[in-house]
């Protein structure tokens, strides 16, 4: 095999990022731009001692699974990087990304994953589900200003005046800013020069409320004729927060640490509800309503959110006598949910400013088996668990919702010190799921239960909840 050799390759499976994955005389390659089922006529164009990479010359044989994108940019923007891929055959593609990587990288044994494992939750609609979205603001080859998203690796901008993946309201948001920024003579941010004002517009929605939030984030320390955005944006129904975020250093964090509300209230609110598992996820009349700040960390998809939190709460087996630990708490999402049903809820979480929300967030609905901390998990615990003798007790269940690093080491080590009855883990990163459910596993836990939720359609990306059991 030599670079650009021509080839027919069958492809037989999907990468991390969404690529096409088939095999050739003994090697793996990675094709873009192919899915699942399709016979291809691939060129080389990158070789590795056993694997390489290779791009579509033609389509030989279209897979029975392929599909007409509705998106017409899906390719220049990569967000989507399986959008031709059907809806079903999405759902597959997850489910056995989670399961590969339980068996491969977890060690546990394919028929125990198979008898454990809960079909897979996915939408009815799998589009407009996003309710946050961020766009950087750029300059096209013609000067004109533009808002959209990164291509695949790169910071340039690929222009979206309507994502299909998130809310219809933000088309008329984007074109607002944009007209001010034109009659008022605003730059946006150049990224080589360090020079320029706007850097991103966040935009998010209450699905429940319909109150929308703007904030722009910007390289400056205030926004010249904000009246006139404000005149601009206040128009749009459900306006209710308009805000800007000073980020002045170089990088490529989005959110600076200040904020300040220009417009309305700081925050806007919205609502979770409980669903009951047991009767295909059919709407409670519980719900607990969450206020929302620029810098909060709330699930984009709600409508899938409540599925997978009212899993999380059934897995946790909760009859009110139980106390009950919120590991990476967050504003309190979880928390609150499960308070429903327990007789106290300990969260912790390491950013102050995500407490203060929680604790207000408990406030607002009147929930008051509810106690936060700011810490590392593996300090907080040992300190509030040891008793007068330095023994450690036990809570009955801890749950933990961790970035997609997983776990910290010690924060698993602690967690198998205080032995509770049941740890329920939500994970969106099935490779660190795999690697801690092992050292849980090994340190006294069964795996009990395994569901697969489909919280980023035509995305590779994916969220799971699991429970474990002590032995």
């Amino acid at each position: 095999m030599q670079k650009n050799d021509i080839f027919e390759l069958t492809i037989t499976d999907m990468g991390i990022d969404g690529e096409g994955i088939g095999k050739y005389e003994g090697m793996t390659f990675f094709v873009k731009d192919a899915v699942i089922g399709d016979k291809i006529l691939a060129k080389a164009i990158k070789l590795k001692k056993n694997y390489g990479y290779a791009r579509v010359e033609e389509v030989i044989t279209p897979s029975t699974f392929r599909v007409a994108p509705p998106c017409p940019i899906y390719r220049q923007c990569g967000g989507c990087q399986i959008q031709p891929l059907s809806y079903e055959k999405q759902l597959e593609f997850k489910e056995q990304k989670v399961r590969n990587d339980l068996i491969r990288l977890g060690g546990f044994s394919a028929e125990e994953i198979d008898s454990i494992m809960e079909p897979a939750v996915g939408m009815e609609t799998p589009y407009r589900y996003r309710n946050k979205a961020q766009f950087p603001v750029g300059y096209d080859k013609e000067q004109n200003i533009v808002t959209g998203f990164y291509a695949a690796r790169s910071h340039n901008i690929i222009p979206v005046d309507d994502c299909l993946l998130s809310v219809e309201e933000n088309s008329a948001i984007l074109s607002e800013i944009k007209a001010y920024m034109d009659e008022c003579h605003v730059t946006p941010y150049n990224e080589s020069t360090g020079k320029g004002l706007i850097r991103h517009i966040l935009i998010r929605y209450g699905f429940t409320t319909k109150e929308i939030m703007v904030c722009l984030i910007i390289n400056g320390k205030s926004l010249p004729s904000w009246e006139k955005l404000i005149a601009r944006l206040e128009k749009i129904p459900g306006m209710t927060s308009i805000s800007i975020n000073i980020n002045r250093e170089d990088t490529n964090v989005i959110l600076g640490n200040t904020t300040r509300c220009l417009w309305g209230q700081p925050f806007i609110t919205d609502y979770i509800h409980l669903r009951d598992c047991e009767n295909d996820f059919a709407a409670t009349d519980t719900a607990i309503a969450y206020r929302i700040s620029p810098q909060s960390f709330y699930q984009v998809n709600p409508v899938q959110t409540e599925k997978l939190y009212s899993t999380a709460l059934s897995y946790a087996g909760l009859t009110g006598d139980e106390y009950v630990w919120d590991l990476y708490c967050g504003i309190g999402t979880i928390s609150l949910f499960l308070s429903q049903k327990a007789k106290k809820v300990y969260g912790v979480e390491i950013v102050p400013r995500a407490i203060e929300d929680a604790k207000q967030n408990a406030q607002l609905n009147h929930i008051e088996n509810t106690e936060f901390f700011v810490g590392k998990a593996e300090e907080v615990l040992p300190s509030f668990y040891k008793n007068t003798r330095g023994e450690m007790r036990h809570p009955d269940v801890i749950v933990v919702d961790p970035p997609r690093k997983g776990c910290d080491r010690l924060c698993l080590d602690t967690m198998l010190k205080m032995q509770p009855h049941r740890i329920v883990y939500v994970s969106c990163d099935p490779a660190t799921l795999a690697r801690d459910l092992r050292i849980l596993a090994d340190g006294g836990y069964t795996l009990k239960k395994v569901r697969v939720f489909d919280q980023f359609c035509h995305t590779t990306h994916v969220e799971t909840v699991t429970l474990l059991v002590r032995k």
